[in-house]
């Protein structure tokens, strides 16, 4: 039952006017900021969510980004479920982020990333179309001099069910939008969907598969420059010198431009005209103090870090050390994850607009807001001054959230060129050579067990970077990364899947100067590596069934062990796979939601790997479209799978040695294997999706590899090892 309405001042409420054609903007409460949010003055109030047209046509408005994943699609249904309207009418636009400073931040964050594009939103989204369905219908029960008690809404249509009357939404928005709206809203049960919880078709496929898509790269305005851009190769080298006069006379080319202490753009007509001169271009660089940093030096580095006193505790019970020096058996593995880069398909790149009282900029990002603020900084402006114009990602994966280099140069160079707008596009090396990598990190691992094959202690040691000493320091407790002991914390959204009675994991920080970032995944990904093969080698050395070994240490978490039963089952865990295909499995709990994986491979004489088949089981709380969730399982074995076969990127004189495709591949679709999802949520919370799956895929491959050969690889990716049995 709805709260009734109260007699409020509308200052108090996010409500709107008839805009232009007579249409409805609607607003909610939401977690932060004032209630008001008011529009510039002298316009009409416009609130945040829904939006109908008189002809019906629904514009619900989305504030995180789209990237692949769904996310716009996702959020889009669980408004539109909430709003009862017509699915086949709904449109979705990005509100701007200067748009949302400027009404205290209504549309809450912009941030897409950690899986939380849904999780993070859910609530206030549901909300606002519940809100806008109420007032839709509360217009008509008016209009009609009835009880809104008689009166439902259904697909756009609000119907008087004594008298079976009718009235679309179109016909009623311009009359609900004058409405105050009521203090509280009551949200339908999941088990009453109709839209939500259905594999519904992605609203922007189509768009996608004609070319109309815009994405960044793409972007074209009245007057356009391009720009090319080459920074300093070598981690903290600057710009030492440049001969502008030596390309000002090639073809197209406007300016030759210092951008930062450590770049040098090219701007012309055309972007290849602007590259080619690049190309040309005279430059010298001073290469600074870690021009003698090397793979090899970091990896003794993080190798010293596996025995130092120095090291910050993740998750600790009982006393770890008393039982290994206690136990019947031990068992000892060193594992080593290298960095790698987001290769996303479309490089970094930025359009900008520049005058002493405006600066815009369009661009993909998966943070509208840091996108402002960066662009703000880098224009001398304030940002009530700037704006960033959000266009669909060609792939995001972490690289374009907490980082927006790419926006702070195009602000640059076009500040250099006001009025003009320059768009900024950076080329595939460029893009592999400076990168915010997944952060390197060595793992010794030490289990002990007892005479009946028992886990009683565990030692875990991290060694390796931490991404938040670099990119969000602020976020430190008392110096620690928390976000290191991702699926290896004692509770929470990445907490370890097992119970050990004692247990001790710590990291010892090592921070070489390669720049961290946020990758899909970020830091299950090696985790779930270094502790599901250990739990393999444990079960192993216990002579223990690596299934029944897994399942004496989850009895405490039934979650996880509803999804390694699940995939166990549907693979056929315990009958024979095809001659010569062999299984290896792995579980971990990862941004809230739970996922396991059951891997068939097989490996030839030539040591030659087949991946035939992966089964995966995930629990996200509530699937909001299960043909999304099976997408997105299948797209993170690609991108996790390709990391394990061939992602890696080494360091030499300072700088990644891998500057395109050839040197950093991606696995071939004759490759990719089967894959067979199996999305069973059990409710009561709201999971991630994008990245959780990404970490059982290469665990799961590596465990069947052992079973295969009877090998443990332990240091990556897979190209670099001979997989031939032993």
């Amino acid at each position: 039952m709805t709260t009734r309405r109260v007699a409020i001042s509308r200052r108090d409420f996010l409500i709107g006017t008839a805009a232009a054609g007579a249409g409805l903007s609607l607003g909610l409460y939401l977690p932060f900021g004032p209630r008001t949010a008011l529009a510039a003055a002298g316009t009409p109030e416009v609130n945040a969510w829904v939006v109908i047209e008189p002809d019906d046509t629904v514009i619900i408005r989305i504030a995180r980004s789209e990237m692949g994943q769904g996310t716009l699609t996702g959020l889009a249904q669980l408004v539109a479920e909430e709003l009862e309207c017509d699915w086949t009418k709904v449109k979705t636009v990005y509100p701007t982020p200067g748009q949302s400073l400027a009404r205290n931040r209504v549309w809450g964050s912009f941030s897409t990333g950690g899986s939380r594009g849904i999780r993070g939103s859910h609530q206030y989204v549901r909300e606002g179309g519940a809100l806008a369905r109420v007032l839709l219908v509360e217009a008509a029960a008016e209009a009609w001099g009835v009880p809104i008690e008689e009166c439902t809404a259904a697909d756009s249509v609000i119907m008087h069910r004594p008298t079976g009357r009718t009235t679309r939404y179109g016909e009623v928005a311009a009359a609900a939008a004058q409405l105050v709206p009521p203090l509280q809203v009551e949200l339908k049960d999941p088990q009453d969907w109709r839209l939500a919880g259905k594999p519904l078709k992605r609203l922007d496929t189509a768009e996608k598969l004609t070319g109309q898509q815009v994405f960044g790269a793409d972007v074209q305005l009245p007057g356009m420059l391009n720009a090319a851009i080459k920074a300093c190769p070598v981690f903290g080298g600057a710009l030492a010198a440049f001969d502008a006069d030596a390309v000002r006379e090639l073809p197209g080319v406007r300016s030759v431009v210092r951008v930062g202490e450590d770049a040098v753009a090219v701007v012309a007509d055309t972007w290849w005209q602007a590259k080619t001169a690049l190309d040309k271009l005279p430059v010298t660089w001073d290469e600074g103090p870690n021009v003698g940093v090397s793979s090899a030096s970091i990896a003794q580095w993080l190798a010293d870090g596996l025995t130092a006193d120095d090291a910050f505790v993740g998750n600790q019970s009982g006393d770890a050390k008393a039982a290994l020096q206690g136990a019947a058996k031990t068992v000892e593995a060193v594992y080593a994850y290298p960095y790698q880069n987001h290769a996303t398909m479309e490089p970094m790149n930025a359009t900008a607009r520049w005058t002493a009282e405006r600066c815009e900029v369009w661009c993909p990002t998966q943070n509208g807001e840091a996108a402002l603020q960066t662009a703000a900084e880098a224009a001398g402006l304030p940002a009530a001054q700037c704006e960033v114009y959000k266009i669909h990602l060609g792939g995001g994966f972490g690289r374009r959230g907490a980082f927006h280099d790419f926006v702070r140069q195009a602000v640059a160079i076009a500040r250099q060129m006001p009025g003009t707008p320059v768009k900024l596009l950076w080329t595939r090396e460029e893009d592999m050579l400076h990168g915010a990598y997944h952060p390197t990190t060595q793992a010794r691992l030490v289990g002990g067990l007892d005479d009946t094959g028992e886990l009683v202690g565990l030692r875990m040691r991290i060694s390796g970077q931490s991404i938040l000493a670099s990119v969000r320091p602020a976020a430190l407790k008392n110096g620690a990364d928390m976000l290191v002991f991702q699926g290896l914390l004692p509770s929470g959204d990445h907490a370890i899947s097992y119970s050990i009675p004692n247990l001790l994991i710590d990291h010892a920080m090592r921070n070489p100067p390669v720049p961290p970032g946020f990758w899909r995944g970020v830091n299950v990904n090696q985790n779930a590596i270094y502790m599901e093969c250990f739990i393999d080698e444990l079960a192993h050395a216990a002579g223990r069934d690596p299934l029944a070994f897994r399942r004496g240490l989850m009895s405490d978490h039934p979650r996880s062990l509803a999804v390694l039963n699940a995939v166990a089952e549907k693979v056929g865990w315990g009958t024979p796979a095809a001659d010569g295909v062999h299984r290896g499995l792995a579980v971990c709990n990862a941004f809230a939601s739970y996922v396991a994986a059951c891997a068939e491979v097989s490996v030839d004489d030539r040591g030659r790997l087949k991946i035939h088949r992966i089964v995966a089981a995930t629990d996200p709380g509530y699937a909001v479209n299960p043909q999304q969730i099976e997408a997105q399982v299948e797209g993170s074995f690609v991108f996790g799978l390709s990391a394990l076969l061939y992602g890696e990127c080494t360091v030499r004189g300072g700088r990644v040695e891998q500057e395109n495709f050839d040197t950093y591949p991606s696995m071939l679709i004759g490759e990719m294997p089967k894959v067979e999802t199996i999305v069973m949520p059990s409710g009561g919370f709201w999971g991630g999706v994008g990245e959780p799956t990404i970490a059982v895929a290469a665990p799961a491959v590596l465990n069947a590899i052992f079973a295969a050969t009877g090998k443990r690889v332990r240091r990556f990716p897979l190209k670099n090892n001979d997989l031939r049995a032993a």
